[in-house]
């Protein structure tokens, strides 16, 4: 299938998505770096796996190109931030940058259905599912974190009970990540 055999909004928005989720994956890997530094190795562990489930979401993205037999180019990405005032700081920035990845899906979800795309709808159901949890959990962390009253040991402690196994349940099936069947 060629590029104008397709919905062109839909599949210009989803590469973009592709860069979108990279920068995603990196900003977790610097939260995940500045808590570190900080010594909050539960905050950290979290975001470092963030991270890999963005990284995750983008080669998704990459696979459901190539299964398509669409161009993909993997390009640049936006800026991500370094450093934070405190903790609340980097989890309110993440927490945004959660809010502004799931309007960008929705608005997938949208194109999709406004060029009737039913493939690309289906597609994108299961990352709007995704997005929806990660801003829940997001929101949740910074609420734990607003609640404890400054005590960054009670956060390590509600990570650590709550968060470390915590894994999204996702209804719909989750596509193929793309490189995720080769041997190594």
């Amino acid at each position: 299938m060629h590029d104008s055999d397709l919905a062109q909004p839909f599949i210009a928005q989803l590469r973009a998505q592709v860069r979108h989720g990279l920068t995603a994956a990196q900003q977790y890997l610097a939260a995940a770096v500045y808590f570190d530094i900080q010594r909050l190795p539960q905050l950290a562990g979290h975001c470092y796996r963030r991270s890999e489930e963005h990284r995750g979401h983008a080669l998704r993205i990459v696979q459901y190109l190539i299964d398509r037999d669409l161009e993909i180019t993997i390009g640049g990405l936006e800026e991500v931030r370094q450093t934070f005032e405190a903790p609340r700081t980097a989890i309110a920035f993440l927490l945004a940058r959660e809010q502004t990845l799931a309007d960008q899906v929705t608005e997938l979800a949208r194109l999709a259905r406004e060029w009737n795309d039913f493939l690309g709808e289906q597609f994108v159901s299961w990352l709007l599912e995704c997005q929806q949890q990660d801003v829940a959990g997001m929101s949740t962390l910074l609420a734990v974190l607003d609640r404890s009253g400054g005590d960054l040991f009670d956060v390590e402690e509600f990570v650590a009970r709550e968060l470390r196994s915590a894994v999204p349940q996702v209804k719909n099936s989750v596509p193929k990540m793309a490189g995720a069947d080769r041997d190594r």
